[in-house]
C-alpha cells in the first residue's frame, strides 16, 4: 500500500524546489512575449516564427501599462524577453521605466527606418496606423476640414462621433495637437471639438463611422485599420459600407505636419533570460512574411518600406505622416488629456 505524503512533508519539498530556483531558466528554444496586442493574425505570425526557427513563443497577453508595472515587479526573477504594445507614448513609458535594454541590430537598422525607431536602440516600430477623419461620400466632402484644427469650427457643430478622450489612441492625438499649438490653443481647440459631438463619446473606433449611415453624426475620428478591416469582409454589408465612408488625411498642406500616426513597437525586455531566442525573434518582426502579416493580415500600414500594403488602404490614398516622437507623446499624453476632459470630452 502506497504511502501518502503528509502536508508538511509536501511543504518541505515545495521549499526545496523554490529555493533551487533562483530565476527563469534561459533556453535557445523559447522566448517569453508580453504583449498588449490581441490580433488572431499575430498569433499566426508567432506561430509561423516557431515553425522556421523551432523556437517556441510562451505569450502573455494584458493592459500595457499593466505589463510594464508586472515586469518592473517581477525584476531579475522576469521571464518576459519581448515586449510588444501599441501607441508611441507607451513605448516611451516602457523605455524610461527602466525595463527595456539597447539593442543593436544590423537587420533591424537596415529595414526599420531611423524614424521609426528609438535612438538608443530600446524600442522599434513594426507597423503604423493613421488616425484619420471620415465622413460620408453620399453627402460629399465637408467644405472647410483640411486640418485637425478645423474639427472645431462651429461648422460642424453637432457633428462629430469620437471614442473617449481617455484612450491612449486619442490621449495620444490630444499630444500630438498640444506639441504643434501649445496649452492655451489646444485649450480652445478642445472646447470647439467637444462643442461638436454628436453624442457623447462611446464605443470603439468602428462604431464612430458605423454611425455614419445611421444617421448619428457627419463625422467620425478613427484609426485607418479599422476601416479597412471592413472594407476586406466577406459580407457584403460590409464593404458597401468601406465603399460608403471616405477619408480624409488631416494636415497634409506644403510646410504642415502631416497625418497623426500611431505605432506598434517591440523591445528587448532588460532581464531578458532567453537573449538570443528574442533577437532572433525580434529581427524576425523586420522580415518579409511578417510585416506581410501586419500589412495583409491586420491592415496596418508596414514599417518596413518594400512591404506589400492592403488593398484597403490602398484605396484610402496616399498621405505624408506626421513625424513620430515617442518621448514628447508621453511627457504631453497626462496634460492633453486633462485639457480634452476639462473642455468636456469625456
Amino acid at each position: 500500500m502506497p504511502v501518502r505524503p503528509t502536508r508538511r512533508l509536501l511543504a518541505l519539498a515545495a521549499s526545496a524546489c523554490l529555493a533551487a530556483w533562483s530565476g527563469p531558466a534561459a533556453s535557445a528554444n523559447e522566448v517569453n512575449l508580453y504583449s498588449s496586442r490581441h490580433y488572431d493574425s499575430d498569433r499566426a505570425l508567432y506561430e509561423a516564427f516557431s515553425k522556421e526557427t523551432g523556437i517556441r513563443v510562451r505569450l502573455i497577453e494584458g493592459d500595457a501599462d499593466q505589463l510594464i508595472e508586472r515586469i518592473r515587479n517581477e525584476g531579475a526573477n522576469s521571464p518576459a524577453d519581448v515586449f510588444i504594445t501599441v501607441d508611441a507614448a507607451r513605448l516611451a513609458r516602457a523605455a524610461s521605466s527602466g525595463i527595456l535594454q539597447p539593442l543593436r541590430s544590423p537587420v533591424i537598422e537596415q529595414r526599420i527606418p531611423a524614424a521609426l525607431r528609438d535612438g538608443q536602440g530600446l524600442w522599434f516600430a513594426v507597423s503604423t496606423r493613421a488616425r484619420v477623419i471620415m465622413y460620408d461620400k453620399e453627402r460629399g466632402t465637408p467644405e472647410g476640414l483640411a486640418r485637425y484644427e478645423d474639427l472645431a469650427d462651429p461648422r460642424f457643430r453637432g457633428q462629430i462621433c469620437v471614442r473617449a478622450a481617455s484612450h491612449p489612441y486619442n490621449t495620444s492625438l490630444g499630444a500630438s495637437i498640444l506639441a504643434a499649438n501649445g496649452p492655451e490653443r489646444t485649450e480652445e481647440w478642445a472646447k470647439g471639438f467637444a462643442a461638436n459631438l454628436a453624442r457623447p463619446p462611446q464605443g470603439g473606433d468602428r462604431d464612430q463611422f458605423r454611425a455614419i449611415p445611421a444617421g448619428q453624426c457627419g463625422l467620425a475620428i478613427a484609426n485607418t485599420y479599422y476601416l479597412a478591416a471592413i472594407g476586406a469582409s466577406e459580407r457584403a454589408e460590409d464593404r458597401a459600407l468601406f465603399s460608403r465612408i471616405g477619408v480624409i488625411f488631416p494636415n497634409q498642406a506644403p510646410g504642415d505636419r502631416g497625418t497623426h500616426v500611431n505605432i506598434s513597437g517591440a523591445g528587448l525586455v532588460k532581464t531578458a533570460p532567453n537573449r538570443e531566442a528574442a533577437v532572433r525573434f525580434l529581427e524576425y518582426l523586420t522580415s518579409g512574411p511578417a510585416q506581410e502579416r501586419f500589412a495583409l493580415g491586420n491592415m496596418e500600414y508596414p514599417a518596413v518600406a518594400d512591404a506589400p500594403l492592403h488593398p484597403a488602404l490602398r484605396a484610402m490614398g496616399s498621405f505624408r505622416p506626421e513625424p513620430v516622437d515617442a518621448e514628447r507623446t508621453n511627457a504631453n499624453a497626462t496634460q492633453a488629456l486633462q485639457i480634452m476632459q476639462r473642455a468636456g470630452w469625456r
